[in-house]
């Protein structure tokens, strides 16, 4: 048995399906209260057992994690916006886990992270990723890695979300910065064939693992793309980051949710890259292009629709 946290966020929406095609049985927990029933789940029929109850509820935890094998730990708040999220969601929830991780005497734990994770990164997204990965190499317990490059599909919060942006202004697009440090791409679906292959693989136990798609591109690249393939066109004016910093968090405090956070600044603070055949060394993958995937969905899609969408929902955005 399969345990999935962060199981209907982006990850998990595409993991899910993978590890039940691959023939395993799989369990997903569940924020809210211990046996209470669950919203409607991304996948349909889906054979998958749900296990609900608090993440902040060790016994909760604990139960949920009776007869599983392996646990992939994908729940994370990198999108919320705030620190103080990130404090209690990722690097909290991750302690607590692994300590119900021992007591279920589970054997092995598969978590995400970030290319460029570090607990002593300057930038709060890859210091609360440094810290988790801390904890879970000090744990005792076996466990998998895997840091990602820039994760998009049809789906991500980030390169539709720059879709998004775009429609805010018909004129111009304010860059923060030159836009000039690499971003290594990499696409949903080969990211969980990845993390599929992980389950069996002897070699990725106790292994920090990062991976990339098959090219390196810098944020104003990605900028000119998604304006390309998106049909929205715009001059592009390049600003010092603390400024665009500011007017995002002006943003903020007048829509419920914009379509930048905060962490997409630590994301574009420094070229963020591993190798280019990383994915083919390690798992046998050979990922997709940027651009030729973005033509498979983007082109006539109502960006602007998505975005009043976007800005007047309450809830908050899927995690990872």
């Amino acid at each position: 048995m399969i345990l999935v946290t962060g199981s209907t966020g982006f990850v998990g929406r595409h993991l899910v399906p993978g590890l039940v095609g691959a023939g395993w049985p799989v369990r997903i927990f569940s924020p809210g209260p211990a046996g209470g029933g669950v919203g409607r789940l991304p996948w349909g029929n889906l054979p998958v057992e749900v296990a609900s109850g608090s993440p902040y509820e060790l016994d909760d935890l604990v139960s949920a994690m009776r007869g599983v094998h392996t646990v992939f730990h994908l729940a994370s708040a990198q999108w919320w916006g705030r620190l103080r999220d990130l404090e209690r969601v990722d690097v909290g929830g991750t302690d607590l886990l692994i300590q119900a991780a021992r007591q279920a005497r589970i054997g092995r734990l598969i978590v995400m992270s970030h290319l460029g994770a570090s607990p002593a990164s300057a930038y709060s997204l890859y210091r609360a990723k440094g810290l988790v990965e801390e904890s879970v190499r000090a744990c005792g317990v076996p466990y998998t890695i895997v840091r990602s490059g820039l994760l998009f599909g049809e789906q991500d919060r980030f390169v539709n979300n720059l879709a998004m942006l775009l429609r805010t202004n018909p004129v111009l697009f304010i860059q923060p910065g030159q836009g000039e440090n690499l971003l290594h791409p990499l696409h949903i679906h080969d990211l969980a064939a990845a993390l599929v292959s992980c389950v069996e693989s002897l070699e990725a136990v106790d292994r920090v693992l990062e991976v990339g798609g098959p090219e390196y591109i810098s944020f104003e690249e990605m900028v000119r793309t998604v304006m390309r393939v998106s049909g929205a066109p715009r001059s592009v004016v390049s600003l010092p980051t603390y400024n665009v910093r500011f007017l995002t968090r002006m943003m903020g405090r007048m829509f419920r949710r914009w379509p930048v956070t905060l962490q997409w600044f630590d994301i574009l603070a420094a070229h963020r890259t591993t190798g280019l055949n990383n994915m083919s060394d390690l798992f046998g993958i050979r990922p997709v292009r940027f651009e030729e995937t973005l033509m498979q969905y983007m082109p006539g899609r109502r960006y602007t629709v998505e975005l009043l969408q976007f800005l007047f929902r309450r809830r908050r955005p899927r995690g990872v």
